[in-house]
């Protein structure tokens, strides 16, 4: 006959739960670092008209359609992705201001005419690079604090 274990159903009801918590305290704190990651792209990036600023955001998932996904966070297991993006179908053109292009001959409306080229500017990769250890750190975070609520009852 084998002890019994005093506790165990309570434990098996918490161990239920526990994905679901952590799915939330991960969904925030994803959120929250693609808000912070948008919103220094947005304030580092040439504003011309301010469309291509416009145009830079976040959406879980895949990218809007005509827009240029740069970045993507995704969970540990994958089921959980953030797309950041710029451009959509006025703006086209968020990789010519993040990389610059090289002098060239124009076609179309301009064609036989020289453009000089332009230089980087960056703003996409830049602020990812810079805030992604934060935004690691704040979903491990995430983790340990919904494990330490369900642990302790919460």
């Amino acid at each position: 006959m084998s002890p019994k274990i005093i506790g165990l159903d309570r434990l098996k009801r918490k161990l239920k739960q526990f994905p679901e918590a952590v799915q939330r305290e991960i969904r925030q704190a994803m959120e929250q670092s693609a808000d912070e990651i948008v919103n220094m792209m947005k304030s580092l990036v040439a504003v011309e008209s301010g469309a291509l600023r416009d145009s830079i955001g976040w959406t879980w998932g895949d990218r809007p359609r005509y827009s240029q996904a740069v970045a993507a966070v995704k969970s540990g297991d994958g089921n959980m992705v953030i797309t950041i993006y710029a451009g959509n179908e006025r703006v086209g053109y968020a990789h010519l201001v993040e990389f610059g292009s090289s002098p060239h001959i124009n076609a179309g409306k301009f064609a036989g005419s020289k453009h000089p080229g332009t230089s980087a500017q960056p703003y996409f990769f830049v602020s990812f690079r810079a805030l992604r250890r934060r935004a690691k750190g704040r979903v491990t975070r995430a983790v340990n604090k919904a494990a330490k609520r369900m642990a302790s009852g919460g």
